[in-house]
């Protein structure tokens, strides 16, 4: 029997400067948030919900963003 397609997301991967000095690489973003007259500004606050997600699974708080691009820029 044939399966059944999948819904396949398309990811832009963005490297993060936080405040701190701290960097983190290759952060997913799902590519339907970005592009139109917005550009990659939608990646910010999709970014900024993730790390919420971490600070409360570890209790630390979030670090606040200095910069935002895609990965291999």
């Amino acid at each position: 029997m044939a399966k059944k397609p999948t819904a396949r997301s398309e990811f832009v991967m963005f490297d993060i400067v936080y405040e701190d000095g701290s960097q983190r690489s290759n952060r997913k973003v799902d590519a339907s948030l970005l592009g139109g007259l917005d550009g990659d500004e939608p990646a910010r606050a999709a970014i900024m919900e993730q790390d919420r997600a971490i600070s409360e699974k570890s209790g630390l708080p979030p670090l606040q963003i200095k910069s935002i691009k895609r990965s291999g820029k």
